[in-house]
């Protein structure tokens, strides 16, 4: 069963919610979101910028694939699915997904010193 997000949150802040601690690629989100693939990858070029800024979540893209020979897209900067394969030029690709990890803070130490008044 898919959740339902509230629908006063904006699509961002919905991607956000969707992505976090999980992994989607942009067909999936298209359709929890009611919106195009092509305005998800639109959302998703924002979400990284706002994401680059925050130090508590980190925004992860698992790179897309090709099925024929299995070259893996590790150095692709564009959010898209790629359209062929460069080695093998298959079309058999598969879609990236995404994610957002949140960054655990680790705990501070006390120091001792200042503490015993």
């Amino acid at each position: 069963m898919v959740a339902m997000l509230p629908l006063e949150r904006t699509v961002r802040q919905r991607i956000i919610d969707l992505l976090t601690d999980t992994r989607l690629s942009s067909y999936q989100l298209a359709q929890r979101l009611g919106i195009s693939e092509r305005q998800v990858e639109d959302h998703l070029v924002h979400v990284v910028k706002s994401l680059t800024r925050d130090r508590s979540r980190r925004f992860l893209m698992e790179p897309a694939a090709c099925l024929d020979c299995g070259f893996v897209f590790r150095n692709r900067s564009k959010l898209t699915r790629p359209s062929r394969c460069p080695t093998c030029r298959s079309e058999q690709i598969t879609d990236p997904r995404y994610g957002i990890d949140s960054l655990r803070a680790k705990p501070q130490r006390l120091d001792r010193s200042a503490s015993s008044e």
